[in-house]
C-alpha cells in the first residue's frame, strides 16, 4: 500500500522488507520511511504530521525517522496504524526528544478535564508499533500549577498490542507510563528492553502484560522522609496471569532509606476484577525501598493481589515477612517469554 506521503519518503523499490515490529529496523531499511526535521529538512516537521501520512488500514511496515531536536507537540498513533516504527537518529536517546507538559486535570474547552489519554504526550492505540532511540517526557509542573487538581501527566500511555520500546527513555513525575488495553479482558502486551524510566507516583500502571528488562528504573525524591512514592499501580485483569515484569533491571533513587514502595493494587472505578500482577526479579534495589514495599490503594489491600519479588538484591532488597517471595518452580514460569508469548508466539526479546 503506498503512503499518502510524497514519493521521495519511500523506501527504494525492490529493496528488502523491514523486520517487523517485534524487531528493530532502523531509519532507511523499512517498506516506507518518513523522514521529520524539525528545521524543514525532511519530509515533515512534526511527529504528528508523518504518522497523518501513514494511510489507514496501513498493512506494511513503516518507519518514522526522526532527527535530533525537541518536537513539543502531542502524538497520536491510532487503533487504524499498525506497523509504524519511530526511530531517531541521534548519537543517544536523549539527542530525539518528544515532550508536551498536560496534566490530567487540566479543562478542556468544551468542558471536562483531559483525563489519562488527554494527558499523554505519545498516545499509542495502534499494534505492532516500536521505537527506539529516543526520549519521551511529560514536563508539566506540578508545583507550579498548585491549583490544577489532577496533577497526573503522561510520557506515553499504550493501548496496543505487540508494542516494542528499545533504548527509549519515559520521564515524568505521576503517572508517567501507561501500558494498557482497549478493555479489561483485552490482553496486550509491552516488552520494554535498554532503557530508562522516571518517576515518583505510580509511574508505570495499567493492565497491560508488561515486560520491563535490562533497563535503569529512577524513582524520584518528593522531599518526603516516610512516603515519596510508589514504582507500580498495576490493573490486571483477573483471568490474566502476567500484569507486569521488572527483570534484571536496576532501580535508583535518590529519596530517604525505606520511604519508597514497589507497587500498590489499582482498581479502576472500584473494579474487584482488576487484581493487579508484579513480579520484580533479578534486580537491583536502592535503599530507598521499604521493608514492607507493598501497600493497600483505595480500600484494597495489597495482599489481596499477586505482588511478589524473586533473587532481588542490592540494600534495599532485604527479604522480611512483608515481602512474598515467588518459589523457584513459580519463578521458572514467571520469565520474560511467558509473558509475552500469547497465543501468537510473540518474542521481541529474541530478536
Amino acid at each position: 500500500m503506498a503512503l499518502a506521503a510524497p514519493a521521495a519518503v519511500l523506501g527504494t523499490p525492490g529493496a528488502a522488507a523491514a523486520t517487523p515490529a517485534g524487531g528493530r529496523p532502523g531509519a532507511g531499511d523499512a517498506a516506507g520511511t518518513l523522514r521529520v526535521a524539525a528545521d524543514g529538512s525532511g519530509d515533515f516537521r512534526t511527529v504528528q504530521a508523518a504518522v497523518d501520512a501513514v494511510p489507514s488500514g496501513n498493512t506494511e511496515p513503516v518507519t518514522v525517522s526522526i532527527a535530533p531536536g525537541t518536537y513539543r507537540e502531542h502524538v497520536e498513533v491510532p487503533a487504524g496504524k499498525p506497523y509504524i516504527t519511530f526511530a531517531g537518529t541521534g548519537g543517544s536517546r536523549e539527542d530525539t526528544v518528544i515532550v508536551y507538559d498536560t496534566p490530567s486535570g487540566e479543562e478542556k474547552p468544551g468542558g471536562g478535564t483531559q483525563g489519562s489519554t488527554g494527558s499523554a504526550t505519545v498516545l499509542i492505540d495502534a499494534d505492532d508499533f516500536s521505537a527506539h532511540g529516543l526520549t519521551f517526557v511529560n514536563d508539566f509542573d506540578e508545583a507550579a500549577h498548585p491549583g490544577i487538581d489532577g496533577p497526573q501527566a503522561l510520557a506515553v500511555k499504550t493501548t496496543g498490542d505487540r508494542i516494542r520500546f528499545d533504548d527509549t527513555a519515559f520521564k515524568g513525575n505521576q503517572d508517567t507510563l501507561m501500558t494498557n488495553s482497549p478493555a479489561l479482558e483485552e490482553i496486550s502486551r509491552v516488552y520494554i528492553s535498554d532503557s530508562f524510566i522516571e518517576g515518583d507516583v505510580d509511574f508505570v500502571y495499567g493492565r497491560a502484560t508488561t515486560v520491563i528488562e535490562d533497563s535503569l528504573i529512577r524513582a524520584l525524591d518528593r522531599g518526603s522522609d516516610s512516603n515519596n512514592g510508589y514504582i507500580t499501580a498495576a490493573s490486571t485483569w483477573k483471568d490474566n496471569p502476567y500484569g507486569f515484569l521488572i527483570t534484571d533491571c536496576r532501580i535508583v533513587s535518590d529519596a530517604p532509606d525505606g520511604t519508597y514502595h514497589l507497587g500498590r493494587p489499582w482498581h479502576p472505578s472500584g473494579d474487584p476484577d482488576a487484581v493487579g500482577q508484579v513480579l520484580v526479579r533479578d534486580t537491583e534495589l536502592p535503599a530507598a525501598i521499604k521493608d514492607s514495599p507493598w501497600t493497600d490503594m483505595s480500600g484494597f489491600p495489597w495482599e489481596e493481589a499477586r505482588f511478589a519479588e524473586y533473587e532481588n538484591h542490592g540494600p534495599g532488597a532485604t527479604v522480611t515477612p512483608g515481602r512474598p517471595q515467588m518459589s523457584d518452580a513459580e519463578a521458572a514460569e514467571h520469565e520474560t517469554g511467558d509473558y509475552l508469548a500469547g497465543s501468537d508466539g510473540w518474542a521481541p526479546h529474541r530478536s
